[in-house]
């Protein structure tokens, strides 16, 4: 059976099929946040949205698994789609909606619309964000920026290596500096979304293997000697590249370090706080995109003579998923409205105290986010039986992402450890 024979094959009446489409799932999850966000929040939302669904019709996307999603990456990247973490003031963009709760919408939108390719654009975030941070006003950076913000390029991040998975400061990737404040690259990176698409990376490596405070930071071309990555194969998620890559000898002019030795850890760690949020953020909107599919297929679908919403064990339950997520989702706007009002009260430099602060709610966030995604998403997918199960929907994306969102950016044991350690902070600060 080929991969197109396989597509045709429908399961879902056309009735049903039709009412799933993009414009309801949309409508359901807007008249949920209508009471939630504020006037600008829902505007933004709304306008993300209605990009979405113009593009899909002009395009005719099915989102099957044998669609590219990297070609999709320019349309989104000109209207300022890839993220809206930033301004990008300072290379001639000046978006009028950024910070946390743009993105926020931003997410909602686009993870409806497909979470694959929402996927891999939070991947280029994670590329994004330092070059933002250490661009210096140096040319070479400001362009490379430039063409990954406005989807000239997916980019990727590389951290993980295949003996240092969540380890991330103890690396085996040696970075030597050399006379004209270049250095050579040697080692091995893994896991790295976008990476075998991606014209340009931030690459982290240490000047003594397993030392995190001799760590550097890296903007690495892909098209440079020295550079070779394969495709690492996770079946959940087909339509996303996931690379291996060896640094051979790979040179990286002084203009492209972003930061050098024993500035690695530091960089690596300050960007952990919208790391983790996003990832939160992706994971909420997951949560909706399955709601939207479960709540309009239980209304539809009719068994014994009446809609399947209206037996207790299919209502009820999709009745506590939908409690769940909208309590999670108001925290986390919360959180995001909250950390965009202290970066422009601090100019970007917010306190070390809130900062601290911020980094454990991060990790609480990421934790129960991906953790309820994880449950919403596959009991979403059960509640819908078969049609829950096979390629007509998004469904099988949105059950197959969930699975792994606990073990990106930090597994679900290291935001447990992080919080622990939090709570020993407290401790010390609270009792005398």
């Amino acid at each position: 059976m080929t991969e197109k024979q396989k597509f045709d094959t429908q399961v879902i009446n056309d009735e049903i099929l039709d009412k799933l489409c993009l414009k309801n799932r949309y409508a359901f999850i807007n008249n949920n946040l209508t009471a939630i966000l504020s006037q600008e929040e829902f505007n933004f939302l709304r306008k993300v949205q209605r990009f979405c669904l113009r593009f899909e019709k002009k395009n005719e996307i099915t989102h099957r698994s044998d669609e590219d999603a990297y070609a999709w990456i320019p349309a989104f990247g000109a209207e300022g789609y890839i993220t809206r973490q930033h301004a990008f003031k300072e290379v001639d963009l000046n978006y009028p909606e950024w910070g946390l709760t743009a993105d926020l919408m931003r997410t909602i939108a686009i993870d409806s619309f497909d979470p694959q390719f929402s996927m891999a654009g939070g991947a280029t975030v994670l590329a994004i964000n330092p070059i933002h941070e250490h661009h210096e006003n140096i040319p070479e950076r400001l362009d490379a920026l430039k063409e990954l913000v406005t989807g000239k390029t997916p980019g990727a991040i590389l951290i993980t290596e295949p003996e240092r998975g969540s380890d991330a400061v103890h690396m085996l990737t040696i970075c030597e500096e050399q006379e004209d404040g270049s250095f050579i690259l040697n080692g091995t990176k893994v896991f790295n979304t976008n990476a075998p698409k991606s014209k340009w990376v931030v690459a982290y490596a240490t000047a003594e293997q397993n030392k995190g405070n001799m760590m550097a930071q890296f903007l690495i071309n892909t098209e440079w000697e020295g550079w070779s990555c394969e495709r690492v194969g996770i079946p959940w998620t087909p339509k996303v590249f996931i690379g291996k890559e060896k640094l051979e000898n790979l040179r990286v002019p002084k203009e492209y370090v972003l930061g050098g030795i024993g500035k690695g850890r530091e960089y690596l760690f300050e960007g952990l706080v919208p790391e983790r949020i996003a990832i939160a953020c992706g994971a909420i909107s997951q949560c909706w995109g399955a709601l939207s599919h479960a709540v309009i297929y239980a209304n539809l679908r009719i068994q014994f003579q009446q809609e399947i919403l209206k037996f207790q064990g299919v209502g009820f339950l999709l009745a506590d998923l939908w409690a769940k997520t909208t309590n999670l989702t108001i925290g986390l706007l919360k959180f995001c409205e909250s950390f965009d009002e202290k970066f422009i009260k601090f100019e970007g430099n917010i306190p070390r105290n809130i900062s601290q602060a911020m980094v454990a709610s991060a990790s609480q966030f990421k934790y129960q986010a991906t953790a309820l995604s994880k449950e919403v998403c596959y009991e979403s997918a059960n509640l819908m039986g078969g049609a829950g199960l096979c390629d007509n929907t998004l469904m099988h994306d949105y059950m197959n992402i969930s699975r792994i969102q606990e073990i990106l950016g930090g597994s679900r044991q290291i935001q447990q450890y992080i919080m622990s350690l939090s709570l020993r902070t407290l401790f010390k600060m609270s009792v005398s």
